[in-house]
């Protein structure tokens, strides 16, 4: 029922007034959800594409997973790391039973666990490795997004993230992303870790070339590296897999985990390696208030449970197959390129036509919820509960779209 006042645009007007612009967001304001479906406040309906950059992995309001947080909340939700709860150490474990590693070390933001994995590699580089302090260097990936911490942006590619915010810190050294000659070159002595997205989501979607990482993963087992593969967004179900990693057979030296971690109920973020890794730290050299704490923990192993029957990772594979099967029939149609895997597509559209924003908010209009990139490029992430006729309503909305 849509309601005969208009609540949108005030919401929208009073979040402008009184928000800093970090986000262009579109003009709907949700006021409630439940699986692969939004409302606004106005009653109105949006399939939601988006799914929170992976955060909602598996919907909106999963019962089994507002289930544990509630039995969470009538129990206990912070103590802090100064003590132990008796929720921390089966989550732990929990994680690193399902990454195949020996230890976890949880945080909150994703940013915040990638910070946590420079600061272990820098520490293993001079602890374990044996670089000379304070001369540790990084490899990343040109058009990488890994988080908009001071340090993260000082190997950005992205002038919007980055400019104006320096000086940035420094030991990071830019490849190429899906160049193994270039990785192999800007490798030497003092590098301790190659930090990369196992498929870029920001950049659009971006799936390296066939044998990349594979040859990364070699690459660092030759030259005494780790190989620290961001799975935030690539992770935990969305490429078809547990781990976009998995798709090519890889295992990293070390995962990073954010978004669906936490059922898009708690942010959750966590590092998993083995022992002789994260074994670098000890007590006082690294810390947060609210990681690991019992609420997150509840979730997160809510999560875990989710994935481990295998069923997320298998839909991914079956429904993202259609997804991407309705989407190559609109290339020569106003798309010029379809990239992905799984529940996860970058689309290009024909830059003639419209922006990418201008396209999200034609499917807006048409009760779908997307989210421009770079240009005229559109992410699709849609949560992995999401079926084949929303599929098909999806891709039916941008055809319409399309044409104008």
């Amino acid at each position: 029922m849509i309601s005969a006042a208009n609540l949108t645009d005030p919401a929208v007007d009073e979040a402008e007034r009184y928000t800093a612009h970090n986000y262009h967001p579109l003009p709907v304001v949700i006021a409630e959800a439940e699986g692969a479906w939004v409302t606004d406040v106005d009653g109105r309906r949006y399939l939601d594409c988006l799914a929170g950059y992976s955060a909602l992995n598996f919907g909106h309001r999963h019962p089994d997973l507002i289930a544990a947080a509630r039995e969470q909340l009538d129990r206990v939700t912070l103590t802090s790391r100064a003590f132990l709860h008796d929720q921390f150490g089966p989550f732990c474990r929990d994680l690193a039973r399902l990454t195949g590693k020996d230890m976890v070390l949880p945080m909150n933001s994703g940013a915040e666990a990638v910070e946590t994995a420079v600061k272990v590699s820098r520490k293993w580089g001079y602890k374990i490795k044996g670089v000379p302090d304070g001369k540790a260097t990084i490899v990343v990936a040109d058009g990488n997004f890994h988080g908009r911490t001071t340090t993260i942006i000082s190997f950005s590619t992205d002038p919007e993230a980055r400019a104006d915010y320096g000086p940035y810190t420094p030991g990071f050294r830019v490849v190429p992303y899906g160049d193994l000659d270039a990785l192999a070159a800007a490798v030497d002595e003092t590098t301790v870790a190659v930090l990369l997205e196992p498929i870029q989501g920001e950049a659009g979607v971006i799936v390296p070339p066939s044998g990349y990482l594979p040859g990364v993963r070699r690459l660092c087992s030759e030259r005494d590296v780790l190989f620290v593969a961001d799975e935030i967004q690539s992770g935990l179900g969305r490429t078809g897999a547990t781990f976009a990693c998995d798709d090519e057979g890889v295992v990293p030296d070390m995962y990073i985990l954010g978004k669906a971690l936490g059922g898009g109920i708690v942010p959750v973020s966590a590092v998993a390696a083995g022992r002789e890794i994260l074994g670098v730290l000890r007590p006082g050299e690294h810390g947060s208030t609210f990681g690991g704490n019992p609420l997150a923990c509840a979730v997160a192993r809510g999560v875990i449970a989710l994935l481990e029957t295998g069923e997320p990772q298998a839909r991914a594979r079956e429904v993202g197959a259609h997804l991407h099967r309705r989407l190559g029939e609109l290339i020569g149609r106003g798309l010029t390129a379809v990239r992905g895997r799984g529940l996860w597509a970058g689309i290009d559209i024909d830059p003639a036509l419209m922006t990418g924003r201008e396209a999200c908010e034609g499917l807006m209009a048409h009760g779908v919820l997307a989210k421009d990139t770079h240009g005229s490029t559109l992410r699709l992430a849609p949560p992995l509960i999401v079926t084949r006729d929303e599929i098909d309503g999806a891709v039916d909305a941008l055809a319409k779209v399309l044409k104008g």
